[in-house]
């Protein structure tokens, strides 16, 4: 990479090495180096994201007296992370964190899986569930029902359905956000309403901050936009943004736009509190970037204690309308085949996102969006996404115990909510065991799917898609891969068994 894209300070890179220290070591393990532990050190950081790729690292001398070590020390650490092509450097611009090349790639496990492979494979790579009937055949019927009409039109309704404009605008009303239908707009799901944001606000080679890690999909968008993104690196656990690491980065990089899931992150399952939505807010507005709110996941509270307690939407921070555009779905709270999506934003913003869809979709089909109209005009909604719930509780809690049985040494924290339970596996490569449970017959994203240039290689993310046996069976098959990857198997492996739930 070039150059550094955001900085990382003195004390706050102490901190972050400091935190390490509470890691047990192995039995029998030897001390380092004291360089050699500085530069391990940093590389962890670097590979679980913790420490962004392109981060300007500080000076060696303002490192060494954080870290109360001698320069020299600083110096040959950053000496081992040039040679291992985790640092580069240039006279005049510092130093800034990289990934070498050679670094293994992402593994598959986000495309959804061909139906004829689901006998054999347990898919735990789409975070997506079965649609939650009889809801679904009730939506479609009442959607037909209500199709006459608009079959004597063109179809095309490129800000999408009047009515539909309207029950979402007062949805947002009903939550303490007074909201007009001209400040919605519907979109063929919350990807076709990203997609669009980018391009009318971030063109070829702006750069667009991103949480690190982040949603993978969206990642991939941005890229084939052209974005330059920018990753700042989540808090550890669910404790949501680090709201030092954002100020900095978007008064140092200015991106164009900032992307946040607030509600229940993806994948981290972490939860912004209103504290840090209106401190990011009041940063994005002073840095003049676009905060773009991912709300896909804001209805699948799964625990007791934050049903009625949710904080406010990221928008309530911002009564103007002139920083904040909230993106909406069907998709995740509904059902992943309810290919319908929305934006809330200042009239203006909605009148030129409608402006360019001419050149894009032309619009969202009718059917869907009387479907999803009728389920929040007559509270199918609100008990289809009750029955969500429930199979995402379940879910969650039988694949969180198979896996504490079978595999021990991984380490997470247990989400209140959404779909995702974000692992870190104990030192095992994220992408190596993706591969092997494509052989053993478990599909498994890798970390690095969703960080920017390689980061978070010790990790996978597990979804609340399986539950009962099937997630128990899970759990075994990504214990057999742990164990190939252990062994540094690289044949044919296991034969995955056929699974009948």
């Amino acid at each position: 990479m070039a150059q550094w894209t955001s900085a990382m300070g003195a004390a706050q890179l102490a901190r972050l090495l400091n935190s390490q220290q509470d890691r047990p070591a192995g039995p029998g393990t030897r001390r380092p180096p004291a360089y050699r532990a500085l530069a391990d050190g940093i590389r962890l950081l670097v590979l679980e994201g913790r420490v962004p790729v392109a981060a300007r690292l500080p000076a060696e001398r303002e490192l060494a007296l954080s870290l109360s070590v001698s320069r020299t020390t600083v110096a040959a650490a950053y000496e081992a992370l040039r040679a291992e092509g985790f640092l580069e450097s240039r006279r005049g611009a510092g130093s800034w964190t990289a990934v070498p090349a050679g670094n293994p790639l992402p593994a598959r496990g986000l495309e959804p899986l061909p139906p004829e492979a689901l006998g054999s494979i347990i898919d735990l790579g789409c975070a997506a569930l079965p649609a939650p009937e009889p809801w679904l055949t009730r939506a479609v019927q009442g959607a037909l029902e209500e199709l006459p009409p608009y079959a004597h039109t063109h179809g095309d309704y490129p800000a999408g359905l009047p009515a539909l404009r309207a029950m979402i605008a007062e949805r947002y009303t009903s939550r303490g956000i007074p909201t007009m239908p001209e400040q919605i707009m519907v979109t063929t799901g919350a990807m076709g309403a990203i997609d669009a944001i980018c391009h009318l606000f971030a063109g070829r080679g702006e750069r667009i901050a991103v949480e690190s890690p982040s949603y993978a999909n969206i990642l991939q968008l941005m890229r084939a936009a052209g974005a330059r993104l920018v990753p700042v690196a989540m808090a550890e656990g669910l404790a949501g943004w680090d709201m030092d690491r954002w100020r900095q980065v978007l008064r140092d990089a200015a991106p164009r736009i900032a992307y946040v899931v607030a509600d229940f992150h993806n994948p981290t399952g972490a939860l912004a509190d209103e504290d840090q939505r209106r401190r990011l807010v009041e940063a994005a507005r002073s840095a003049g970037t676009v905060l773009v709110a991912d709300e896909t996941m804001s209805e699948l509270w799964l625990d007791a204690d934050v049903e009625g307690a949710m904080p406010r939407p990221v928008c309530a921070f911002d009564p103007a309308g002139s920083t904040v555009v909230t993106v909406g779905s069907a998709s995740k709270a509904f059902w992943a085949g309810m290919r319908i999506g929305w934006v809330r934003a200042a009239p203006d913003v909605i009148r030129s996102l409608v402006a360019a869809r001419a050149y894009a979709d032309l619009g969202t089909p009718v059917l869907e969006q009387l479907a999803v109209n009728w389920l929040f005009s007559t509270g199918g909604w609100a008990k289809a996404v009750e029955v969500r719930r429930d199979q995402a509780r379940d879910n969650r809690d039988a694949l969180v115990t198979a896996v504490r049985r079978e595999l021990p040494e991984w380490e997470f924290e247990v989400p209140k909510g959404g779909l995702t339970l974000w692992v870190r596996t104990g030192g095992l490569s994220g992408s190596r065991l993706a591969e092997a449970g494509e052989r053993v017959g478990v599909r498994v994203p890798s970390g690095p799917r969703f960080g920017v240039d390689g980061a978070f290689e010790g990790y996978v993310r597990l979804p609340f898609t399986v539950g009962g046996a099937v997630a128990e069976e899970a759990a075994v098959r990504l214990a057999a891969a742990a164990r190939l990857v252990e062994s540094g198997g690289s044949g044919g492996g296991e034969a995955p068994r056929t699974f009948v739930a």
